[in-house]
């Protein structure tokens, strides 16, 4: 929309919708990350924290129900609130005096009774990194069954196995994707973990709690503790202000798991390929010029995710160098990036789990693949057999020219290896035969699948 009196485009009318972002838009990530959700949690931060001051005796417990009343009102206006943050440097300052006054005269000086802004900000940040992790552990378990029935069910599927982007040796496609899944688990893991380790804040102005001891707190430990059970979060050791454990751990555990979804992506995407075709996504997308196309659209959006999270968790890590005892600036600077991690792991996580569900596997193009190469893919273990019937040298130079000739004369090896006279009692045909030199891959599937 555009202004006629400016010639400028006029604010707009709605929060950010991800209109640029389809990895995440319309996704359970979204729905705990945007303006209002984060809104959401600032609110129950400071409801909660009234609350706790009331079940320790420090405010009564009228003022934690009516402050608890006002902040579930829904009167508060998210656009003025981003618009007045700017005169402090963040939302919490307004937010608490349009708290304050809905609460009322009687029972508003109980709000944000002892704490700070950042005791707010950070706490909200938690909460919504706790809604956001919740849906994106489901959907790394949906992931992860996915894939195991995947793994099962190609135990023995031969395919072959690529190094530097060129046919190496064969494996299964039932390793492939136990591999796929042993880094989903390693990713569920880490957010699990994180997840349960999220932190409340709370420290007053300087981290010494001393505004607290002022309004009667005997036991630190027990307000915080009373803090932490009313949000369902951990009580922390100490106020973390400048100590920025809780998010770089979470940083940590966002890119990670965002770059694990991404090794299923690629490898969906070079897998899928026209010319290669052994697996495909079960609901690909389409082209606004070629009625043909059936695009990955899925692995094309995690593949993205896992390209933007590193860069965003590096800025998370760059604030752990926060000064003094509350910083200007590296504090500011995590709020953005850690949500845009949020939502691009939140959406990822989603796409990845559809991605696993619907993946169609094409045996058969495995198959046909594992001979582009005239047979070649198994000289290694040619090389291993022959050794002893014409010796190591001899061996490797006479596959080396055989090699040159199956390219040149465009002749299967198992061919040109019949007419080698010294050659003739061995069992050329199981030795040329690609599905049966996978190695281990069965066994270490097996063994991978027992991890639960």
């Amino acid at each position: 929309m555009t202004s006629p009196a400016a010639g400028r485009p006029a604010p707009p009318q709605d929060g950010d919708t991800g209109l640029l972002a389809p990895g995440w838009a319309g996704t359970a990530a979204a729905a705990a990350t945007g303006d209002t959700a984060y809104l959401r949690a600032l609110l129950d931060a400071e409801a909660a924290l009234t609350r706790a001051l009331a079940a320790l005796g420090l405010a009564p417990a009228a003022a934690a129900a009516a402050v608890t009343q006002a902040a579930g009102s829904g009167r508060f206006d998210v656009r003025s609130l981003a618009e007045r943050a700017r005169g402090g440097g963040n939302p919490v300052i307004p937010l608490v005096a349009d708290l304050t006054k809905a609460a009322g005269e009687e029972h508003g000086p109980y709000v944000h009774r002892g704490a700070t802004s950042q005791d707010i900000m950070d706490t909200a940040t938690m909460l919504v990194a706790a809604r956001t992790l919740d849906p994106v552990l489901d959907d790394l378990g949906r992931t992860e069954r996915a894939l195991a029935r995947l793994a099962a069910d190609h135990r023995d599927t031969p395919m072959p196995g690529r190094t530097l982007t060129q046919h190496a040796v064969p494996t299964t496609f039932g390793l492939k994707a136990a591999g796929w899944r042993s880094l989903v688990l390693d990713a569920r893991d880490r957010v699990r973990r994180v997840r349960d380790a999220l932190p409340v804040q709370l420290g007053g102005a300087a981290g010494t709690l001393a505004a607290f001891r002022a309004y009667g707190a005997g036991d630190p430990h027990q307000l915080i503790r009373a803090y932490a059970r009313e949000l369902g979060l951990a009580a922390p050791p100490l106020p973390w202000h400048t100590l920025r454990t809780p998010v770089a751990d979470l940083a940590g555990c966002l890119a990670f798991t965002a770059g694990a979804l991404g090794k299923l992506a690629v490898d969906v995407l070079t897998s899928s390929r026209t010319e290669t075709g052994e697996v495909s996504e079960g609901s690909g997308g389409g082209s606004s010029a070629m009625p043909h196309k059936a695009n990955p659209v899925r692995s094309t959006l995690v593949a993205a995710a896992a390209r933007r999270a590193p860069q965003l968790a590096a800025t998370l890590y760059g604030s752990l160098a926060a000064e003094d005892e509350r910083p200007a600036g590296a504090w500011h600077a995590e709020w953005e990036p850690l949500r845009d991690l949020l939502r691009l792991v939140g959406g990822a996580a989603a796409d990845a789990a559809g991605l696993a569900e619907e993946l169609r596997v094409h045996p058969a193009a495995m198959r046909r693949n594992l001979h582009i190469t005239r047979g070649l893919i198994v000289s290694e273990r040619l090389s291993a057999a022959l050794a002893p019937v014409l010796g190591r040298a001899p061996a490797k130079e006479l596959l080396t020219e055989l090699a040159r000739r199956a390219h040149d004369e465009d002749r299967p090896l198992r061919e040109l290896l019949a007419e080698v006279p010294e050659l003739k009692e061995v069992d050329l045909d199981d030795l040329t035969d690609p599905a049966r030199y996978t190695g281990f891959a069965g066994a270490l599937t097996d063994q991978a699948l027992e991890r639960r």
